[in-house]
């Protein structure tokens, strides 16, 4: 919940859009499904118009066929209800099937295909009766509802009324044709009112769908101090990740100190770098930095390799390089191949004179 007094400045965080996702709280538009219903029922009936008007035309002419001899009693009773039920069935399936599909489709178009079994949930406080009195008239968005469905009703009915005075001055010219003619002319009619209402539909759907994507944002919107929260809950307290982030490098550290005795050499700037190199032939493709440093760490480097007997040689340029360019445990890159082999190998012929001379 966000504290008294702060605004919501802050969009939405992925963990809250995703916490808000298995409420339930999705931004979707009603209107984008009723319009998919209302045209995918629209187009499967024209599509479909020849196979339902075959099965009733089979139907009428079966029933008027038997009316001679048709004697009415419970069993021929029940067989005619059976029959009109598959009838029913058979013939409305097609465009039960057609809207189930799109209206599926138009939710899914919306949201994506996520079941969310926590919004699913049976929640005891909808089955109070007085609280659903005022969620549904005394709430701020049945208001909002209301006046989307009022202003919905005068655009869709004063446009229908427009159509339907236009096609009525166009049917009083029908007189003089012929029956088949003026009922496809009347099909015709039918037709246009509703496909130029369907298209009114979608202009209000779109115009919701905006809305409602609007509303979502604005509602799910987030204080600072949410933000704050959220973050400290996802990544954890500041404070205990800067501990655990320095007792971390302390850790490197040591471990990094323990590595000076095993350097060959240590290079130095003298004064601010100290860099322990080590290269074991034959087997590394090239130098690896143990250890490096600069200013107090620089000093403990030379310090320990001192005491160890660990060469130190001063290059300036070649401290800064491997400094800024090598981390602990990386091989030095080609370019200072060069500088590098040649201290190396001064020290190697160093440690090997030293060995004669002890022999």
């Amino acid at each position: 919940m966000a504290e008294q007094g702060q605004e919501k400045t802050e969009q939405p965080t992925q963990r809250k859009l995703d916490e808000g996702r298995q409420e339930g709280q999705v931004a979707k538009s009603n209107e984008i499904v009723s319009f998919a219903v209302f045209t995918s029922g629209l187009f499967t009936i024209i599509i479909f118009k020849d196979y339902i008007g075959s099965n009733i035309a089979e139907l009428t002419t079966n029933i008027f066929n038997s009316l001679g001899t048709l004697q009415l009693n419970v069993n021929i009773i029940q067989m005619y209800f059976i029959k009109s039920a598959i009838f029913l069935l058979a013939t409305i399936m097609p465009v039960l099937l057609g809207i189930l599909v799109i209206s599926l489709s138009a939710n899914i178009g919306q949201i994506g295909l996520r079941i969310s079994p926590k919004a699913l949930a049976p929640k005891m406080n909808k089955f109070n009766p007085i609280s659903g009195i005022k969620r549904l008239f005394f709430s701020s968005h049945s208001f909002v509802e209301l006046l989307k469905s009022l202003s919905k009703l005068i655009i869709v009915g004063g446009f229908t009324y427009y159509v339907l005075d236009d096609l009525i001055s166009q049917s009083l010219g029908l007189s003089d044709f012929t029956v088949n003619e003026i009922t496809s002319k009347m099909v015709d009619y039918g037709l246009t009112l509703v496909i130029k209402v369907a298209i009114v539909f979608a202009m209000l759907a779109v115009a919701d769908f905006i809305f409602q994507k609007k509303k979502f944002t604005k509602e799910m919107m987030m204080t600072k101090q949410e933000v704050k929260e959220e973050s400290r809950q996802t990544d954890g307290d500041p404070l205990v990740k800067g501990k655990i982030r320095s007792i971390q490098y302390q850790m490197a550290r040591r471990r990094m100190m323990q590595d000076v005795p095993k350097a060959d050499v240590v290079i130095t700037n003298p004064t601010h770098y100290a860099i322990a190199l080590k290269y074991e032939v034959g087997k590394d493709s090239a130098p690896k930095v143990l250890a490096k440093g600069v200013d107090e760490v620089a000093q403990r480097i030379k310090k320990i390799a001192t005491e160890h007997n660990v060469p130190l040689y001063e290059d300036r340029q070649l401290a800064r390089a491997l400094y800024k360019l090598v981390d602990v445990g990386e091989f030095i890159p080609e370019k200072l191949f060069q500088a590098v082999a040649k201290i190396l190998a001064y020290i190697f012929n160093l440690k090997k004179t030293k060995k004669k001379s002890i022999v």
